[in-house]
């Protein structure tokens, strides 16, 4: 079991007894629509979630250290993408992913997780490079992944999003290992 820990967070695997907390955050639609997902409608749909798409290697819940069993957001590690993105995506890339709840924004608390999972990426698995995308108008994402020193690589205009129902410009920003060792 893989725990990660920032100065102020810890990111560890997600666990069903977070569902309230996930729920808690997941219902704002503030939230989940302009990472490509729904708001959540119950506890149990939150519990489903977890089970089904959070508890996979490589994606942890974050929380403060004092308080690891308070979840205050998501981040990890999409390994699938040479198969969803096989023109520009290698088996040794993975995408960054990850939301935090309204109360925790502007804090620089994702910069934080994600900066730890860059570190976790290309020092233990070793990848090549990692991506990072956001949703057209998702300037909060795209602000996180360029302070921790992805750039702008492509745009994928209108990309099916299949848990919203509709189509949305994506755009992609990378950073390779040898870039975030120059960093």
């Amino acid at each position: 079991m893989t725990i990660l820990e920032t100065n102020r967070l810890i990111l560890r695997p997600w666990r069903l007894d977070d569902a309230p907390q996930l729920y808690q955050y997941a219902k704002d639609s503030r939230v989940g629509p302009v990472a490509g997902w729904p708001a959540h409608h119950s506890v149990q749909e939150s519990k489903s979630v977890i089970e089904n798409v959070l508890m996979t290697t490589g994606t942890f819940a974050m929380a403060f250290k004092e308080t690891p069993n308070m979840i205050i957001g998501s981040v990890g590690l999409k390994f699938t993408h040479s198969i969803d993105y096989p023109d520009f995506m290698t088996d040794k890339s993975a995408e960054i992913g990850y939301w935090i709840g309204v109360p925790f924004w502007g804090q620089g608390l994702m910069p934080e997780a994600v900066n730890r999972l860059l570190l976790y990426g290309f020092n233990q698995l070793e990848l090549a490079e990692i991506w990072a995308g956001y949703y057209e108008g998702n300037q909060q994402s795209r602000r996180v992944q360029e302070k921790c020193g992805l750039s702008y690589q492509l745009t994928v205009v209108d990309k099916y999003v299949p848990l919203l129902k509709l189509y949305k410009d994506e755009h992609f920003l990378r950073i390779t290992r040898e870039e975030w060792q120059n960093k």
